[in-house]
């Protein structure tokens, strides 16, 4: 088993939740976003995240009740979230209101700001260009284990 199984398999036992698929991964394309995040989720300011559509290309969208182990840059299980909502919008349509649920931006500017960047190169690797009109997958969750 590797270190992902293992704390599976620990949350399974310790809060008695019967087994299931779930997947691992962690935020973001870089390793110092990538654990800054994961602290954000950690002391409970974050509690959403939005991807882009291209993200799910390869894999099926989260549906309310998936579980995820998220890692940290370097592939350590650090807690388990569960997919409480998904949305699927235009980008445009991302309000603050939804924005502020991811607990990283003061103002819908730079939430705007880092999130087209992040899309930008997530578009470039899937061959698509990022649009205003471009669907989002935003994911509410909870830690349910840390």
């Amino acid at each position: 088993m590797n270190q992902i199984e293992v704390y599976w398999a620990k949350f399974l036992k310790e809060t008695k939740t019967p087994n299931q698929p779930y997947t691992s991964w962690h935020f973001e394309l870089n390793e110092r976003l990538a654990n800054e995040l994961l602290e954000l989720v950690l002391q409970g300011k974050k509690r959403a995240t939005t991807s882009s559509i291209y993200d799910f290309e390869q894999e099926p969208l989260p549906t309310a009740g998936d579980y995820s182990v998220i890692t940290n840059w370097s592939g350590e299980p650090k807690c388990i979230i569960q997919t409480t909502s998904i949305q699927i919008i235009p980008f445009k349509d991302v309000t603050f209101e939804l924005a502020r649920l991811e607990g990283e931006d003061d103002n819908l500017e730079s939430w705007r700001e880092g999130h087209i960047r992040y899309y930008k190169q997530v578009c470039e690797a899937a061959n698509q260009k990022f649009t205003w009109d471009m669907p989002v997958v935003f994911e509410q969750f909870k830690v349910v284990y840390q």
